[in-house]
């Protein structure tokens, strides 16, 4: 997913617990859900990230580099602008965009 064109708040706002629970049933498991999908944006946005950081890596010792480098300052501002995963998380969530089963539950339908 492209999270630079996510439409998630900036911001935390307040949820409701029957819109959250909405698609399991269960308060606790939907949190979970969104908790496991968080980390998996943030792993994925911080891996975009050092990727591109990585092109502006040095291994020598200029001071002056580092303050000139605006480039990579751009590209970190940018990433610190994003909506925090947990957000973008919700809104798929809500958005009814993420897959999520439950194994035990697979199990006894069998």
């Amino acid at each position: 997913m492209d999270y630079k064109k996510t439409n998630a708040p900036d911001t935390t706002i307040t949820r409701d617990f029957p819109e959250l629970e909405e698609q399991t049933g269960n308060i606790y498991e939907s949190i979970t859900i969104i908790s496991k999908r968080s980390k998996q944006i943030q792993k994925e946005i911080k891996e975009e990230l050092d990727k591109k950081l990585k092109e502006f890596a040095s291994y020598t010792d200029n001071l002056e580099e580092i303050f000139e480098n605006r480039e990579q300052i751009e590209i970190s501002k940018f990433y610190e602008r994003l909506p925090k995963p947990t957000l973008i998380a919700i809104k798929e969530f809500l958005d009814k965009k993420v897959y999520f089963r439950n194994p035990v539950e697979d199990e006894d339908d069998e």
